[in-house]
């Protein structure tokens, strides 16, 4: 009687908590930081408005990747294609007479209805033979639009519509739009992750089997994320477009795309809403201050991609959040246990007190 009773009270002293006055402050700061951004291009140098461009659209791709396969399990090697496919479609919609900051948006969503009809064959395939595929995919688009003449093979095109615009003009624009579309990007994958669809996608991954048995539509729920990781990675590819003008097809359907997405993400933190973010920042830092060394540079990339994965596997945020508990976007829910059980979960998982979910 007396060890139900304990139980009993064990149980009741859980406390679940979502919103923290931490993910509060955080989320204030964030806010500040957006706003200060927004108003960069009325006081940053061409220099810094170019390369906080190219970070905005590094955060995008990364977020994408990251909720596509550190939150749903599926590992693409082949997201350069949608990337590719993006600026495509922009220099297309834009020689249609389409305003070339209007045909980013347009393409991005394009790329997006194109990748409801692949996914169809994709989610077919699971793991290794999915990532495979992806790669395949990306291959065979950048095959198609070679056969289109106004692309001239591999010699490419140009976004020449663009140069309408004067160049301080089409470098704020570009800033702007590239802010905006991070900032969008960000707010629906956080409100995703946040929702049932996130639940369940989380669910997925972890066991598609048991998440099926309990009535969670599994390829329907996938559906969702790889339509939206595609839409993500054509966004970034017309603004990458928007901002280097010219469009090379095996520049854009490289997979040093992906390679890239992978990078950051690993660095970061695959499966943490922060760790995405994060490295995106590390490798900004890496190619802005190495990126002209030449072979130094991917020397150093190679060497960091591989120690994280060797004594790193959860990312500088996987780290910071396992050490000290802290959550500043949090996606799920955190369970703080009794202070008995606290002090077992510290010992044998060397984490503070609470367990994320």
């Amino acid at each position: 009687m007396e060890l139900n009773e304990n139980r009993v009270a064990a149980v009741r002293s859980l406390r679940i908590e979502r919103w923290t006055r931490t993910a509060g402050v955080a989320a204030v700061v964030i806010v500040v930081v957006l706003v200060a951004l927004a108003l960069g291009p009325l006081f940053l140098g061409a220099g810094m408005a170019d390369a906080l461009t190219r970070l905005f659209i590094y955060v995008i791709l990364a977020v994408m990747w990251n909720a596509l396969a550190g939150y749903g399990g599926l590992l693409s090697i082949g997201q350069q294609g949608f990337f590719g496919l993006g600026a495509y479609l922009t220099v297309r919609l834009a020689g249609a007479g389409i305003d070339p900051y209007l045909a980013i948006p347009l393409a991005a969503v394009g790329s997006g209805v194109i990748s409801i009809v692949i996914s169809a064959f994709m989610l077919q395939l699971a793991e290794g033979r999915f990532a495979i595929a992806t790669w395949v995919a990306a291959e065979l688009t950048m095959l198609l639009v070679l056969l289109d003449p106004a692309v001239h093979g591999f010699t490419g095109t140009s976004l020449a519509q663009i140069m309408a615009y004067a160049a301080p003009v089409r470098r704020s624009l570009t800033y702007w739009l590239a802010l905006a579309t991070m900032v969008v990007v960000l707010a629906i994958v956080f409100a995703l992750l946040r929702s049932r669809v996130g639940a369940a996608v989380q669910a997925i991954r972890d066991d598609a089997g048991a998440a099926a048995a309990v009535g969670v539509r599994v390829t329907e729920t996938k559906r969702i994320l790889f339509v939206l990781a595609a839409f993500g990675a054509a966004a970034a590819g017309g603004l990458w477009l928007a901002a280097t003008i010219t469009f090379q097809p095996e520049s854009f359907f490289s997979v040093q795309w992906s390679a890239i997405m992978i990078f950051m993400v690993l660095v970061g933190g695959i499966g943490t809403f922060e760790g995405a973010l994060i490295g995106a920042l590390v490798f900004f830092l890496i190619e802005h201050f190495l990126g002209a060394s030449g072979v130094w540079y991917l020397i150093t990339l190679g060497a960091a991609a591989l120690v994280f994965a060797l004594f790193v596997p959860h990312g500088i945020w996987g780290v910071i959040e396992r050490r000290f508990g802290v959550n500043l976007l949090p996606v799920g829910y955190r369970v703080h246990l009794p202070e008995r059980l606290q002090a077992r979960v510290t010992h044998r998982e060397g984490m503070v007190p609470g367990v994320r979910g």
